[in-house]
């Protein structure tokens, strides 16, 4: 499919949903679909690159998520951090910065010293941003928020009356960050499943039946292409 260079979204936001559903298709544990899922975070990485994408962040493991089965939870941790060892090069050859919003310090030791490693790593880099959403969720990113703003307001640094929009952007896992202009869920769910409730306010929202494992560059192209058909209003008139 030919790609339109111009005005493509600044900042892509994905819900990569479907691992486990696809993984039951084939007759096969839901790790696999996990394992598969991985390539499709590289395919999408190298879209985003190739159609102009600044910003691509991945919700990747969610809060809620820790409830899952221990063996699987064990084999994300595990698929994560074979992906960062396979796939740090190719951050460093494209200049592309990675980070990480979430509660960082619930993953795993070895994670978190990794992940350190690589974001230092790739700091300086500006070319693209690929952010992961690990232990996140955006319930727990506004109550981190405000516990920041509370502390901030008892010792005296904080006037609630000068609490705004931005007060609160300023204190949430990465205020640099644009918000996402397109939002895509793959596997066809219509919800937000706790995914930066706050970012997403004025996003498109993009939702596709292919389940993740299956999500290559030409269903990011067609996501891109739908966004740009759509007129954008931020609540003003046509």
């Amino acid at each position: 499919m030919k790609k339109d260079p111009i005005s493509p979204p600044r900042h892509i936001a994905i819900i990569m949903d479907g691992n486990g559903r696809w993984a039951k298709q084939q007759g096969w544990p839901r790790i696999k679909g996990h394992e598969r899922g991985a390539e499709s975070v590289r395919a999408v990485v190298r879209g985003c690159r190739e159609a102009g994408v600044e910003y691509l962040t991945l919700y990747a493991f969610s809060v809620e998520n820790w409830i899952r089965p221990r063996d699987e939870i064990g084999g994300l941790m595990k698929l994560l951090r074979l992906f960062l060892e396979n796939n740090e090069h190719e951050l460093h050859e494209n200049q592309i910065r990675l980070r990480v919003i979430g509660r960082l310090g619930d993953l795993p030791m070895l994670i978190q010293r990794r992940l350190k490693k690589v974001m230092a790593a790739t700091a300086s880099y500006t070319k693209g941003h690929l952010i992961l959403a690990l232990s996140y969720g955006g319930r727990a990113e506004l109550v981190d928020a405000m516990r920041q703003i509370g502390h901030k307001i008892k010792d005296g640094s904080l006037d609630p009356d000068a609490i705004d929009d931005q007060t609160i952007v300023q204190h949430l896992y990465a205020p640099d960050v644009p918000d996402p202009d397109l939002m895509i869920r793959t596997s066809g769910e219509m919800r937000l499943s706790n995914f930066l409730l706050w970012q997403l306010s004025y996003a498109e929202l993009y939702v596709t039946d292919v389940f993740w494992p299956d999500f290559r560059e030409q269903h990011l192209y067609e996501a891109i292409e739908a966004y740009k058909a759509r007129h954008r209003r931020f609540g003003d008139v046509e």
